[in-house]
């Protein structure tokens, strides 16, 4: 689906939005993880671990004793893994209705009823441009403006995330910026994060800020 396609709102987006869901990369049943070093970067501060996860998804981190940078990198390959986790579209959205809003250069605005009410998506090219979902008593937005095509579904290359009170809409936090970086594991194996670089603007007393990850010498399990 393109933005420049007219879609009638109000009507059923459910084939066009499992089209999208679908095209997501994800790991194949039988993944048996993989480990390697990781590197965590800000300014000048450098700091080295190595890490695993295993093929129940579950990540474990060595080598790193500073508890912030800990949780930080365990954060990041515990997002990884829980994105690349394969559910069919009838698991994760069965209950679930989608219907047309408009359709603006981002994509055609998907409205979702059902268990997940309240809950937004845009899509275009059978790629999730947007999300707005409540989760845990809080909103979460993210626009996605470039992929990776794996040639077995794409990965959100170039993406923000902004977070937000439900209620009253007021922003929690700076808004974050994404670049991730991924390549395929030796031998034909599953694609993985190399690199991410995240961005989060000032907010409040908390200053803006940058930090990189970086996932080297990787192999699988």
């Amino acid at each position: 689906m393109t933005a420049s396609v007219h879609v009638k709102p109000g009507s059923d987006l459910r084939d066009d939005f499992r089209r999208a869901y679908e095209n997501r990369y994800t790991w194949a049943p039988g993944f048996s993880g993989y480990r390697g070093r990781c590197i965590w970067q800000q300014g000048d501060q450098r700091v080295e671990g190595t890490f695993e996860i295993g093929a129940d998804l579950k990540a474990k981190v060595d080598g790193i004793e500073n508890e912030e940078i800990l949780k930080a990198v365990n954060s990041q390959l515990w997002e990884v893994a829980i994105h690349r986790l394969r559910r069919s579209f009838e698991q994760t959205h069965g209950e679930n209705t989608f219907t047309a809003g408009d359709t603006n250069e981002v994509g055609t605005e998907v409205l979702v009823g059902g268990k997940g009410a309240g809950d937004k998506y845009r899509i275009k090219d059978d790629v999730v441009t947007m999300v707005h979902r409540h989760i845990h008593g809080t909103v979460v937005t993210i626009y996605t403006t470039d992929v990776t095509d794996t040639g077995a579904g794409y990965l959100s290359h170039t993406y923000t995330s902004q977070y937000a009170d439900p209620a009253t809409g007021e922003v929690r936090g700076g808004r974050s910026s994404f670049k991730d970086s991924f390549a395929a594991l030796p031998g034909d194996g599953p694609w993985v994060l190399t690199e991410r670089v995240v961005t989060t603007e000032a907010h409040g007393d908390t200053p803006a800020g940058s930090q990189t990850f970086r996932f080297e010498d990787l192999e699988s399990l």
